[in-house]
């Protein structure tokens, strides 16, 4: 027989229900509160994000640091959120996972008890809460600051969200980046970017923001042919969540490394435009 905690009804929220019943089991509950604990923790960046007709790309870079040591080469940074979102860590590796779990938890939890889905809003909002809960870890120097993106069907459109380490959401149109290399992503995307961009059109050029940044920021990684290791790529429509196939990023990623060998600057707006 379950605890009375498990069959009683209660908050859709299965954070709250955590933090009543299990607080231990949230992301940073145990880590040392006392310093500037950044230097320790491996970190994550580069995500990016822009729309298309038909819904919207994510991308993100592999390399994790830590301080000026390369601790990763292959993390992943995009994950699914549910069947029509999708969401890109960057800052504090360990904590953003946990906190994508969780979040994913959450959304499917109040499927479960409400027997619908949150609302595009309403996902930005829940995981705008979850972010302000690790406020005080990130006044230690382990923030978490991710990117939120997903196809909304109200509107049949994508749309993408962008939160501070205090919780703000943020709505941003057509496309937007975080993380250290996140100035350079979006210089990149301003010249790239147009709204009559085919999917085809748009991952590249999500794949050529997160080739800009790597040049430019040390703590992104640009694709690496000789391991070919390649940016994560996320595709969500009307028929939700898909990630890009490697063998199609790394071929997309040869593309714009050949394209460098001829303009190493990257390719130019038209000045039409």
């Amino acid at each position: 027989m379950l605890p009375e905690a498990f069959r009683a009804a209660g908050s859709p929220s299965f954070h709250d229900f955590l933090a009543r019943q299990a607080p231990d089991l949230l992301p940073g509950a145990a880590a040392n509160r006392h310093g500037d604990m950044a230097a320790i923790a491996p970190h994550g960046t580069t995500i990016v994000a822009a729309t298309f007709s038909g819904g919207v790309v994510m991308a993100g870079d592999r390399r994790a640091t830590m301080g000026n040591v390369i601790a990763q080469r292959d993390i992943e940074k995009v994950f699914p959120a549910d069947e029509f979102s999708c969401i890109g860590i960057a800052g504090t590796a360990g904590l953003a996972i946990e906190l994508v779990r969780l979040f994913q938890v959450e959304l499917e939890h109040y499927e479960k008890i409400e027997g619908i889905t949150l609302s595009a809003d309403g996902k930005a909002n829940r995981l705008a809460s979850l972010i302000r809960n690790n406020l005080g870890l990130a006044m230690q120097g382990l923030a978490v600051v991710p990117l939120f993106a997903g196809f909304d069907l109200d509107t049949s459109a994508g749309r993408i969200f962008s939160y501070d380490v205090t919780g703000g959401r943020y709505e941003e149109h057509a496309f937007h980046a975080v993380g250290s290399g996140s100035v350079f992503a979006r210089g990149s995307l301003k010249k790239l970017y147009s709204t009559d961009l085919s999917e085809r059109e748009c991952i590249t050029a999500t794949v050529q923001a997160l080739y800009d940044a790597a040049d430019d920021d040390s703590a992104t990684g640009g694709p690496d042919l000789t391991r070919r290791i390649f940016p994560i790529v996320a595709v969500v429509t009307a028929d939700g969540y898909r990630r890009i196939a490697e063998d199609e990023v790394g071929q997309i990623a040869d593309e714009v490394i050949g394209g460098r060998m001829v303009r190493p600057n990257g390719p130019s707006a038209s000045v039409n435009q």
